[in-house]
């Protein structure tokens, strides 16, 4: 059975009281979609869509997600900005008591009012790539002028970077 979760305030927020109470290995699928997340760190994720499983165990609730989206980022080779296309997932337990909690210190909340969207974030921030290309054979900018040599070549050649390039400008003196 899926739901779709359409709260535009808290769009990742589930009220799961139902599946506390619920039979071992019960389980609802949760569809998302979301047009558009800011956080306080300025992370902006768009068109975050994606499902997620909520199973019921003895320890608590295994919450499986799946979901892609898109970030700005600023290439490192031209700094000029362009739209990453991300895809992410994850496995975590909100445990019921502080007895069965992993690694990552998941309760399910008295309320039983999950808020999935710390989760949906930190997992999506991990796909970040560490150095972002606009383009895999970006050209980058002219070290001489600054021209962006994806849009123009400015005329201007690279010398060639190697170890003996010191020698060389001391010979040429």
């Amino acid at each position: 059975m899926n739901n779709n979760v359409t709260n535009p305030r808290k769009p990742f927020l589930i009220n799961v009281g139902f599946l506390v109470s619920a039979s071992i290995g019960y389980y609802r699928d949760f569809d998302f979609f979301v047009p558009r997340i800011t956080d306080e760190d300025e992370v902006t994720l768009r068109e975050v869509e994606g499902k997620t499983k909520i199973t019921r165990t003895p320890q608590g609730l295994l919450v499986q997600g799946d979901f892609t989206g898109q970030t700005q980022l600023e290439c490192v080779r031209c700094l000029s900005e362009y739209t990453q296309e991300l895809k992410w997932e994850f496995t975590e337990l909100y445990a019921f008591t502080p007895d069965n909690m992993t690694e990552s210190g998941l309760l399910v909340p008295e309320d039983a009012q999950l808020d999935l969207q710390p989760l949906v974030r930190e997992f999506a921030i991990l796909e970040f790539p560490i150095k972002p290309l606009c383009r895999q054979d970006c050209q980058g900018l002219c070290q001489e002028c600054g021209q962006n040599l994806n849009e123009k070549d400015c005329g201007h050649t690279p010398e060639p970077d190697s170890p003996f390039s010191a020698l060389k400008q001391i010979l040429d003196e």
